[in-house]
C-alpha cells in the first residue's frame, strides 16, 4: 500500500506540475482551455468553472490539456471554403506564442526539480567523505577490469571517455551509465599522465540495471566509534578512534566489508590491521560466535560498533541554492550523455526505468522519509522535463520542432505530413515503453525466472 500511495503521489505531483505549466501558459497568452484532468479516460470525477472542465482519470499515468482548436481535425471553414478560426483558439496563435504554451510543461518539471533539490540539500545530511574528493585509487580489487588494466592505488583517474572527472561521484556516475563498453581511462601514474583501457563489468546482484564498474575504491576506511568492554576487540587491543585498513592482508574500504570479513570467521584468528596515530598496527583477534551485543546467531562478532568514513554537509539557503544549480546542470548533462549513448549503443537500455520501478523505487524512498522521495521526485522531474524536450513528434519537444521546421520552411505542413511525421513519432515512443516495461519485468524475480532468453 505504501508503495502505491508514494507513486500515486510523486507521479500525480509530476504530471500535475508538468499540465499546470501549458495550462498557464495557455491561459496567459489568450488561449481558451477546455479540459484540465490529471489522468486518462475515462474521467472519474468532474466539475467546470468557467470555459474549463477539470478532471481526474481512471489511469493514473499521464494528464493532459485540452485546448480549443489545437487540432487541425477542428478547423471551420465559411461557405467559400476559407478557414475560420476564433482569436482564443491555439492554432490561430502566432508560433511565438504556442512555443510559450508547449515549453512550459517542460520548464515546470524542470523548475520543479531545482526546488525539490534546493529543499534537500538545505536539509544537510551525512555524506561520504570521499564523494567530493578527488578520483585517487585507495584499493584495486583483484582480478577486477582495473586490475587487469594495471591500475595501482595511488593513480590518479583523470577522465572517462574523454570526459572530465574531478569528483568520486562524478566518476561512479561515469563508469556507471557504460556498462561492457571499452573506455579509454586518463590517469596521472608516478607523475605520468597514461591512458588505460578498461571494460566496466556488472558487479554481481546489480545485473537488472547494469550498473558499470571497474573494480577500483576511494582511500577511505571505516572507524571504531565504540568498543564493547570485555568483548574480543577490547581483550585484543582494539580502541576507539582506530581507523581498519584491512583484515587478514585484505583492504577494508566500507562498513559492510569489515562487517562480512568478521562474520565469515566466527571463533577463527584473524589479523586486523589499523590505524593509529599515524602508526599502523596488526592485531590478532578471534571473533566470538554470536554473544556479542546487538549480535546474534552463528556469525563472528568482536564487539564494537562502526562508522563510515562521512562528513556533515549542512549548506545556508543561498548555498543550497546555488548547489542546487550546479547538481541540476550536472545532471542534465549526464541524462544527455545517456540519451545520446543509447542512440549511439554506448549504453545499454536496462537502464531505463519504466512505471513499475519507478513505483518499486517510490515505496523504498518513502519509506526512508520524505528527504530521500523528494529527492527521488526531483531526478525524476528533471528526466520528465528534459526527455519530453526531444525532438520526437508527439512529444512536446516534437511539436516545437515540427514548429521549428515550418519557420524554416516558411510555410505551414500539410495534415498527411503532419500525421506521418506524429505516426513515427508514436511508432518510437511505443517501442521506449516496450522496452521500458520489459526491463521492469525482468527486475521482478519470479518473472525473471520464467525468461531464459534475458
Amino acid at each position: 500500500m505504501t508503495t502505491l500511495l508514494a507513486f500515486a503521489f510523486v507521479l500525480g505531483v509530476l504530471v500535475f506540475v508538468h499540465e499546470l505549466g501549458h495550462f498557464l501558459a495557455a491561459k496567459r497568452v489568450g488561449i481558451r482551455v477546455l479540459k484540465f484532468q490529471l489522468g486518462f479516460n475515462p474521467t472519474v470525477i468532474s466539475f467546470r468553472r468557467g470555459d474549463t472542465e477539470y478532471g481526474i482519470g481512471a489511469l493514473p499515468l499521464g494528464g493532459y490539456v485540452k485546448m480549443a482548436g489545437d487540432t487541425e481535425d477542428e478547423v471551420r471553414r465559411d461557405e467559400s471554403g476559407r478557414v475560420v478560426r476564433q482569436p482564443d483558439e491555439f492554432l490561430s496563435k502566432s508560433k511565438w506564442e504556442r512555443f510559450q504554451v508547449l515549453i512550459m510543461g517542460p520548464a515546470m518539471n524542470v523548475l520543479l526539480a531545482f526546488v525539490l533539490t534546493s529543499i534537500v540539500l538545505y536539509q544537510g545530511a551525512e555524506v561520504p567523505a570521499y564523494e567530493d574528493q578527488p578520483v585517487v585509487v585507495g584499493a584495486t580489487m583483484p582480478d577486477s577490469p582495473a586490475a587487469k588494466a594495471g591500475i595501482v592505488p595511488g593513480d590518479r583517474i583523470m577522465s572517462v571517455a574523454d570526459h572530465r572527472v574531478d569528483t568520486w561521484e562524478q566518476f561512479l556516475l561515469a563508469i556507471g551509465t557504460r556498462p561492457n563498453r571499452e573506455l579509454n581511462i586518463e590517469l596521472l601514474h608516478n607523475g605520468q599522465l597514461i591512458t588505460r583501457k578498461v571494460t566496466p563489468t556488472v558487479p554481481p546482484g546489480q545485473g537488472r540495471y547494469e550498473i558499470g564498474d571497474i573494480g577500483v575504491l576511494p582511500n577511505v576506511h571505516p572507524r571504531i566509534a565504540r568498543v564493547n568492554p570485555g568483548e574480543p576487540a577490547d581483550k585484543a587491543g582494539i580502541k576507539a578512534g582506530d581507523v581498519i585498513l584491512a583484515v587478514d592482508k585484505e583492504t577494508v574500504t566500507f562498513r559492510g566489508e569489515l562487517i562480512k570479513a568478521i562474520a565469515s570467521h566466527p571463533e577463527q584468528r584473524i589479523t586486523i590491521t589499523v590505524s593509529r596515530s599515524d602508526r599502523k598496527i596488526d592485531i590478532p583477534v578471534v571473533p566470538a560466535r554470536g554473544g556479542c551485543t546487538g549480535v546474534g546467531g552463528t556469525v563472528g562478532c568482536i564487539g564494537v560498533s562502526m562508522q563510515e568514513a562521512t562528513k556533515s554537509f549542512k549548506p545556508g539557503a543561498v548555498e543550497a541554492i546555488e548547489l542546487s544549480l550546479k547538481k541540476n546542470v550536472e545532471y542534465a548533462g549526464l541524462i544527455g550523455q545517456t540519451v545520446w549513448g543509447l542512440i549511439t549503443r554506448e549504453t545499454s537500455p536496462k537502464q531505463l526505468m519504466g512505471p513499475v520501478a519507478i513505483a518499486q523505487m517510490s515505496g523504498e524512498s518513502a519509506a526512508l522519509g520524505w528527504v530521500a522521495l523528494f529527492s527521488f521526485m526531483s531526478m525524476i522531474s528533471l528526466n520528465l522535463g528534459l526527455v519530453n524536450l526531444l525532438p520526437i513528434p508527439v512529444l512536446d519537444g516534437g511539436h516545437i520542432f515540427i514548429m521549428a521546421l515550418e519557420g524554416l520552411a516558411r510555410r505551414d505542413f500539410s495534415v498527411r505530413v503532419k500525421e506521418k511525421m506524429l505516426l513515427a513519432g508514436f511508432v518510437v515512443i511505443l517501442m521506449l515503453m516496450v522496452t521500458v516495461i520489459y526491463n521492469d519485468l525482468t527486475r521482478i524475480s519470479w518473472i525473471e525466472r520464467l525468461m531464459p532468453w534475458r
